[in-house]
């Protein structure tokens, strides 16, 4: 049977729903497109309170040849009257499984492929997560180590585990590390709510900004991913920038605070710290020295329990006196690090999958684990969050984009930047003062 696709290019839609989800999205896209063919690479971003700005969106480096915003609902009409071969969900769990029950709604005579997949370490909520993204026909894994976790989930819930396929992060790369004559560059992997107080996000400014001082020739930089007023995938509540303004004595000179691609920080770093970031795994495959901290322990909550047996737990004590971690080899092999030059076919299983289902017969309808019949009390709210009915189709009561012109267009995208404004300003500024006052 020839395939749909052959002779003409693969047409790809990424709906995202943050920057990093959508460079996720957007590079894993071309990453399981078959070889023997082009890509046409439609973005979508999910309209809420993680939607990225365009600062964010070039910074990530994920293009595509068309990128615009849209609901969920008017992503679903898209995707009715517009032809793609293959989706990618990009998302958090509860919205992929909208969208898996409102593409499942649409009935289309010829429906897309599906893929989805996480944007980095799981840590936590694994059975949720895994449960919600579960009806997809490709759940990509970052690793053999996640592989074998999610069929361990899928299977011992009497799901199907067929669509779990082993690949790895689609953003890794870069040259291998190799120290330089007279470079020494620190970078701290900030992220947006690990750890979440401010107490314990002021300690670790402080022991970066000790770490300059104690090391007046070496650069220490301070990476961070959204400026304030930008959310990412998870709140920050307590930005670094506005904690690093009160700092006692100001900064050090040899201390900065960065933004930029990741992997081009990357490119000038000698040690690599962080909590739990997903840059430790970038790290790890340029066999760049990278340091997990231990100084609030090693938990569930932080994430860094993940890096058990990787070797590269330490604390800033020990590495203020020229502690450096040495890698494990075998953890790093099962968590998809590929530092042993692995990664050129790690994608190898996904895009042979992903052909597979493009060229054979129609696919079977979407099914989902959790069903009106399955999960009762717990589908029909979630799926009510993203405007759809208990059987997929949008509620009545929600309006479309396309349905919105003119003024009235105009006043609804004003009074939404305001609502997003006003939100980001309540979760930076006025909840900690109602915290602290509660706290007198």
């Amino acid at each position: 049977m020839p395939s749909r696709t052959s002779g003409q290019a693969v047409r790809v839609a990424v709906l995202a729903d943050s920057d990093t989800r959508w460079k996720w999205g957007a590079l894993t896209a071309r990453r399981i497109t078959p070889d023997d063919r082009s890509i046409e690479l439609s973005g979508f971003l999910l309209r809420g309170r993680a939607t990225p700005t365009a600062r964010q969106l070039a910074e990530v480096g994920a293009e595509a040849d068309a990128l615009r915003e849209l609901t969920g609902t008017d992503f679903l009409r898209t995707l009715r009257e517009e032809s793609y071969d293959v989706v990618v969900l990009a998302l958090v769990g509860g919205a992929v499984q909208a969208m898996l029950h409102g593409i499942s709604a649409l009935k289309l005579a010829d429906r897309p492929v599906i893929v989805t997949g996480y944007v980095g370490v799981v840590y936590e909520k694994l059975s949720d997560g895994l449960l919600l993204r579960h009806g997809a026909d490709v759940v990509l894994a970052n690793s053999r180590y996640d592989a074998q976790r999610f069929r361990t989930v899928y299977e011992g819930v009497g799901a199907d585990a067929s669509s779990v396929t082993e690949a790895a992060l689609p953003f890794l790369g870069g040259e291998r590390y190799v120290p330089e004559e007279g470079r020494d560059t620190v970078v701290f992997a900030a992220q947006p709510s690990v750890p979440a107080s401010r107490a314990d996000r002021t300690y670790l400014l402080r022991r970066l900004v000790e770490h300059a001082r104690l090391h007046p020739r070496r650069e220490v930089l301070l990476k961070l991913r959204s400026k304030p007023g930008e959310h990412t995938t998870h709140v920050e509540e307590f930005p670094y920038q506005r904690l690093a303004e009160k700092v006692p004595g100001g900064l050090p000179p040899n201390f900065r605070l960065v933004y930029g691609n990741m992997g081009e920080v990357l490119d000038r770093t000698d040690l690599l710290v962080t909590v739990s970031s997903t840059a430790a795994l970038e790290s790890l495959h340029r066999r760049i020295p990278t340091a997990i901290l231990t100084d609030f322990g090693v938990r569930e909550p932080l994430g860094n329990h993940h890096f058990i047996g990787s070797g590269c737990l330490a604390s800033w004590d020990q590495l203020d006196g020229g502690g450096r971690p040495r890698p494990d080899a075998v953890w790093a092999d099962r968590q998809g690090v590929a530092a042993d030059g692995s990664y050129a076919s790690a994608f190898d299983t996904a895009r042979a999958r992903v052909a597979e289902l493009l060229d054979g017969p129609e696919l079977p309808e979407i099914s989902p684990y959790y069903t009106a019949t399955t999960a009762p009390g717990y589908l029909p709210p979630l799926l009510a969050r993203y405007h759809l009915a208990v059987d997929g189709t949008p509620l009545p009561s929600r309006a479309s984009e396309s349905d919105v012109r003119g003024v009235r267009r105009v006043v609804r995208e004003a009074v939404r930047g305001a609502a997003r404004g006003a939100y980001r300003h309540g979760v930076q500024r006025v909840a900690p003062v109602i915290r602290r006052m509660g706290e007198l």
